[in-house]
């Protein structure tokens, strides 16, 4: 059977005439291919980072579901979402006859296994006998996990980083490799061996009250004095305690909501990211998972943390994986994205990422790059937007037509991955070294302070704030509410203390 052409004299290959011919709804490959009836190869980067790349004639690869399967694997990469969604579409025979014509062969064997690792279901086809092992994920283009579990029946080593109830990918692109070398763990060795122990224990504590309110922020939440401690303290128990489980995920989301709103169990109801516009209208940002499949995804996930933690998995990529992955099936009501910036500082800790005694203040960094935090988020959400059909009632209450559980369990997270390298880059290249100077500085200004006052700890700290909010002056109106007793001398040398030692940061 001929494959459609796509316009300007090309046919569509790999998962683009998989998903053509099916007739699939599918959040689109990042890699798309196409043949043309000339010699021309030529690669175009579109919208998204997506990339179209067309080839000669020569490189048609047959009419079959097989042929393209094949295609996909080699040229376009592994999409497990939509190997999921052919496998359900095709004969399983046609496949089945497809790998015994070539038992020994590399894409063969990866079809074969991937076949029966999503679906469950076995192939007409007998063990193989001979042959070297081979990787189900090439080590040099994807995130996996080593030592891989070895499969004796395909003879593939299994280092998919997930299982069949949840595994998202992450391509190692060419920003990964980057980030990857760049050493960014001790990069922040180096700065934090450059100050005292007293100055980074106080850094530590005022960090986790900074990450605490950014992570609020975010979500435009005031949290009160007690919600804001509960979260610091959770905080500093990232590096020590393992939160990446059920039971301590639902402990964790009674900590950091309001009481009346608490769930004690996975989320029963289908439920959405989205905003008021209008008294009668809303605007959907992100339809969550159907609520019948969170479950399933959850333990997928939580199966997927401990084989990148075991599984040598970049420590970032880990968190991303995790994180985001989280926020994307929201599994409770309220409080997903909390946690889900929660749960990145606690893998970066347990993995031993983040030094001992400093924590990064990613969330800060995502406070001040919020398009990109917007985007990270978008890059999934907008791919299942674009093919989820969902209706909502007078009430808003959200009702999700079919089944589209495959684009949740199999996400493509590179473009999260490569986010969370550039919040941890900015994170310790740009908020930790503001804060650390500042500390230094603000006790320099304590001691220049004391060389013209010997003002009382309390009312200083008061001097310094009100004089650092004011550009290095303290208004008249704070003068005389605070310190009247003050001589004008007196001002202007605390002033200058101020301006020397915490906005200049000269001696």
């Amino acid at each position: 059977m001929a494959e459609r052409a796509t316009g300007g004299g090309v046919r569509a290959a790999g998962y683009a005439a998989l998903v053509d011919r099916h007739g699939i709804r599918a959040v689109p490959n990042w890699h798309q291919s196409v043949i043309a009836t000339t010699a021309t190869r030529r690669v175009e980067t579109m919208a998204g980072g997506m990339v179209r790349e067309t080839y000669g004639p020569a490189y048609w690869p047959g009419d079959t579901d097989g042929d393209h399967l094949e295609f996909a694997l080699k040229y376009d990469g592994t999409n497990l979402a939509i190997l999921a969604q052919v496998f359900k579409a095709m004969d399983a025979r046609e496949l089945a006859a497809f790998v015994r014509e070539r038992p020994t062969g590399k894409y063969a064997r990866r079809l074969w296994f991937l076949y029966e690792w999503i679906t469950g279901l076995r192939l007409d086809i007998p063990d193989l006998t001979l042959g070297n092992y081979i990787d189900v994920l090439e080590p040099e283009e994807y995130a996996a996990i080593s030592p891989a579990r070895q499969v004796r029946r395909q003879r593939v080593n299994d280092n998919l980083p997930g299982v069949p109830g949840f595994c998202p990918l992450v391509r190692r692109t060419e920003a990964m490799r980057a980030f990857e070398a760049a050493d960014l763990a001790g990069r922040c060795a180096a700065l934090i061996a450059t100050y005292p122990a007293d100055v980074l224990k106080r850094a530590l504590s005022y960090l986790y009250t900074k990450e605490t309110r950014s992570s609020f922020e975010i979500e435009r939440e005031r949290p009160t004095a007690t919600r804001t401690e509960r979260f610091v303290a959770m905080l500093a128990r990232a590096h020590a305690e393992e939160y990446c489980d059920k039971a301590r995920l639902i402990e964790l989301q009674h900590e950091i909501v309001d009481p009346r709103f608490r769930d004690h169990d996975w989320r029963q109801e289908q439920n959405y990211v989205g905003e008021t516009v209008h008294a009668t209208r809303e605007r959907i940002h992100y339809v969550c998972p159907a609520p019948a499949d969170v479950p399933s995804m959850m333990q997928g996930l939580i199966d997927a943390h401990r084989l990148m933690e075991r599984g040598g998995v970049h420590p970032i990529v880990h968190a991303a994986v995790v994180g985001y992955g989280f926020v994307f099936v929201h599994p409770f009501n309220d409080g997903n994205g909390r946690i889900h910036r929660f749960l990145i500082h606690n893998i970066l800790a347990r993995r031993r990422f983040t030094p001992e005694g400093v924590m990064f203040p990613v969330s800060a960094a995502m406070l001040k790059e919020p398009k990109a935090y917007d985007e990270s988020l978008e890059a999934h959400s907008k791919g299942i937007m674009g093919i989820v059909e969902y209706e909502l009632d007078e009430q808003a209450r959200m009702t999700v037509r079919g089944d589209w559980s495959d684009w949740y369990r199999f996400p493509d997270l590179t473009r999260q991955a490569e986010a969370l390298f550039q919040f941890v880059s900015l994170a310790i290249e740009r908020e930790l070294p503001e804060e650390l100077a500042f500390l230094q500085g603000y006790d320099r200004t304590r001691g220049l302070m004391q060389e013209v006052v010997d003002l009382p700890g309390p009312l200083l700290d008061l001097f310094i704030r009100l004089c650092v909010q004011n550009g290095g002056t303290l208004s008249a109106r704070k003068r005389e509410s605070h310190f009247s007793r003050l001589t004008d001398a007196e001002i202007a040398g605390l002033e200058e203390a101020v301006r020397r030692g915490c906005l200049r940061g000269e001696d």
